[in-house]
Formats: C-alpha cells, sequence, structure tokens
C-alpha cells in the first residue's frame, strides 16, 4: 500500500466562492474554474494561511489518501468524498501509528468549521455556473439609503421565470458581469446574498432579491446598481450550506450586522413573519452604519412589530454624538443576551465587515463572563451544534 498523506480540499458545498482562499494563499496553491476552488497538492505547503479568513469554514477540509485526488478530481466534484477506509493494509497488518495520528489531525482549522443547523431545509447547491449560468429578468431596482448618503445601496428583483432556481435564506448568488478586464479575461464572479425567503420577494413566485452596495471602482457592484427592469442578467450558484435559518419556531436568532450584511436577515425575518409569525422563538438584531441615512431598509425595518424582531440601531459617524457599535449595543443589552445564550434553541448569526468579527467576540465574552458562562466554550459548542454563523467579508 501506497504511504497515506494528508490532503487539503474545499468543501464544494459549503462554499460560496468568495475567492478569499484563492487570495490568501502565499504559495498559489488554490486555483479555480466556473465549478469549484480545489487545492494542488504538489504545491500546498500546509501554512495554513487560508484557513482562518475563510467565512463558512469549507476551505478547512481534509483527507487522508493513498492515493491524491488530482485537480481534475476536484474539480468534477459536486460534494467531498468519504474518507478512505484506512484501518488496515492491503495485507489485512494495522496500520501504524503515524497514519492514526494523520487522521486524528485531519482537522486543523483555527476558527472551527461551520455547520447547517439541525432543523435547516436540505439546500440545492451549484445548480449554475459560469458555463450554464441561469439568466433572470430585472424587475426592480430600488435605492434603499437616504437620497442625502453618500452610501449608495440597492434592492435589485431579480425574476426566472420558468427557471428553476430554488433557493434558502442565508445562501448567495453569483452575478456575471459582462466584459472583460485589462488583461483581456472575464470579469469575475461577484457573489451577493439573498435578501428574500425562500417562495420570492412575492409570495409564490419564481423571484429574489438581493441588497447591493455600489463601490467606486467596482464592477461587479455598478453593473449590478445601474441595471433597469427589463435587463437580463447571467445568474450562478446558488451556493452556501450551512449559513441558513433554522425552521424551528422555537428557535431563538441573534442577528449582528453592518451594511449590506442586513441582506440574508432580511430573508430570515421576511421568512418567519411569513410563514411562523406566532413562533416562540425570539430574533434579535444588531445592526450597525455610520448614520441614520446609510442604514439599508430603515423605513421598512420601523414598520416590523417588536414582538416579531427586537431591533437595535448602531451609529458610528453621528455628527456630535458618541460613536457606538454593535457590540455596545449588544453590551447594554446584556441581561436579555446572557439569558438566550443559556438556551440551547439560541442560533448567532454574524455577517457584515470583517473588521466586527472581533469586537463581537470580545462583546459577547464580556456578557458571558459577567453571567458565569463561558464564551469561548458555549461559542465552540455552539458552532459545531450548527448555532453559531460568521459571514464576513
Amino acid at each position: 500500500m501506497n504511504a497515506p498523506f494528508k490532503q487539503h480540499l474545499i468543501d464544494p458545498e459549503i462554499c460560496i466562492r468568495c475567492n478569499t482562499c484563492e487570495e490568501t494563499c502565499p504559495v498559489d496553491a488554490i486555483t479555480h474554474d466556473n465549478n469549484n476552488y480545489v487545492v494542488d497538492s504538489t504545491k500546498c505547503n500546509f501554512c495554513m494561511d487560508c484557513i482562518q479568513p475563510c467565512p463558512t469554514g469549507s476551505i478547512d477540509n481534509w483527507r487522508i489518501v493513498t492515493s491524491g485526488y488530482s485537480l481534475d478530481d476536484q474539480l468534477s466534484w459536486n460534494e467531498l468524498p468519504k474518507q478512505e477506509e484506512l484501518a488496515a493494509g492491503n495485507d489485512g497488518e494495522a496500520i501504524d501509528a503515524e497514519v492514526l495520528a494523520l487522521l486524528e489531525t485531519a482537522h486543523t482549522g483555527a476558527g472551527g468549521k461551520s455547520v447547517a443547523p439541525a432543523t435547516a431545509a436540505k439546500p440545492a447547491v451549484n445548480l449554475y455556473n459560469r458555463d450554464k449560468a441561469a439568466v433572470a429578468t430585472v424587475t426592480g431596482n430600488y435605492r434603499l439609503t437616504h437620497e442625502e448618503s453618500d452610501v449608495d445601496v440597492h434592492h435589485i428583483i431579480l425574476d426566472f421565470g420558468d427557471v428553476a432556481f430554488p433557493v434558502l435564506e442565508g445562501q448567495s448568488i453569483g452575478i456575471v458581469s459582462p466584459g472583460v478586464d485589462a488583461e483581456g479575461k472575464p470579469h469575475r464572479v461577484r457573489l451577493y446574498s439573498i435578501a428574500s425567503p425562500r417562495h420570492g420577494e412575492k409570495p409564490n413566485t419564481s423571484n429574489l432579491a438581493l441588497t447591493v452596495k455600489r463601490e467606486p471602482k467596482g464592477v461587479c457592484s455598478n453593473f449590478v446598481c445601474d441595471l433597469k427592469k427589463g435587463d437580463k442578467v447571467e445568474v450562478t450558484g446558488p451556493f452556501g450550506a450551512t449559513f441558513l435559518m433554522p425552521n424551528d419556531p422555537a428557535a431563538n436568532i441573534i442577528m449582528i450586522c453592518t451594511g449590506t450584511g442586513s441582506a440574508p436577515f432580511r430573508a430570515f425575518t421576511e421568512w418567519r413573519r411569513r410563514s411562523m409569525p406566532n413562533a416562540a422563538g425570539r430574533m434579535l438584531l444588531f445592526f450597525g452604519a455610520r448614520r441614520p441615512q446609510d442604514l439599508p431598509y430603515f423605513g421598512p425595518l420601523q414598520k416590523v412589530p417588536d414582538s416579531l424582531l427586537g431591533k437595535h440601531f448602531a451609529y458610528s459617524r453621528v455628527p456630535g454624538e458618541k460613536k457606538v457599535y454593535v457590540q455596545d449595543l449588544m453590551r447594554r443589552e446584556e441581561t436579555t443576551v446572557a439569558n438566550l445564550l443559556r438556551s440551547p434553541a439560541t442560533h448567532i448569526y454574524v455577517c457584515g465587515l470583517k473588521g466586527m468579527e472581533q469586537g463581537v467576540d470580545a462583546a459577547l465574552d464580556d456578557i458571558c463572563r459577567s453571567s458565569e458562562q463561558r464564551w469561548h466554550e458555549l461559542r465552540d459548542a455552539m458552532r459545531s451544534e450548527g448555532r453559531y454563523h460568521v459571514e464576513t467579508y
């Protein structure tokens, strides 16, 4: 039998194709095609630089193999292969301690692996790629932020007509920008979180909504924000199999976000409002922006009853006022958050700018410490149970 070795792989079901891993890898071991992101085992030196930045944990996958999976193998996958049975060699003899040690360290990520909530519906993933994109029609494009704001965020509605494009709250889709870059290569597909519930922006329609912020030099964001009613758009995906909403009406859902990180939480809120308006579980939103004028969905959020959604807005750039961030509001609501954390029905979702992660984690640590809980132990347990999710960019 060939000597077993550990091979680094990427889970195509969980991966949201954000390109973070490829941009991070210092030895160019990670590449992609129009279907999957893959790792070249002849280049990977196990530096682990790609593990922490991955927002989903899809990068943190390993197999102990006797014959490595080729790039062609990986590019063709829709799901990871199971771990090879290596309990014994070809002659029936038990494998040695070194191989057992490899098996025991097959997963070594620092941040932990994402797991879907136990009650979440089974998502469809990777139905469409760049070579076989779905074509949607724009049926709406509305500015979400105040006209006086220099933050230009749009609510885009895409209709798929007769094309089957099933999605769940928390998933993302890819938008294909037309044209090529300065090197003559097609623009990279950009991902956007779905901002509508599973049965459509309008109930029982084949459409969905996106929340897109215009970036001054963003090719795709400008393309999307400039779309007009009737325009056609090529779409890939859907992507993501773990950042999903629990279907349990007793689930408590704590949602922490900044800016367009609110997109999946609009989907969460709308799905519960429509499908289980009398759910026993609490929904709590901590939403950060520079000013009220910059906060997407500010007007509609005011109309959501407090009985359905507890809302806490943090503003960090209001003239003459102290800077307030989402973690400050979490500490302000310490008693409520601490009580929810004691419940095994509580789920936490964090979405938005990457810089918020450290502050949110510190706030949860402080809240747990004051209520005689151990946050880092609780966080790891919640993550393994599919109750703690982070997607930042």
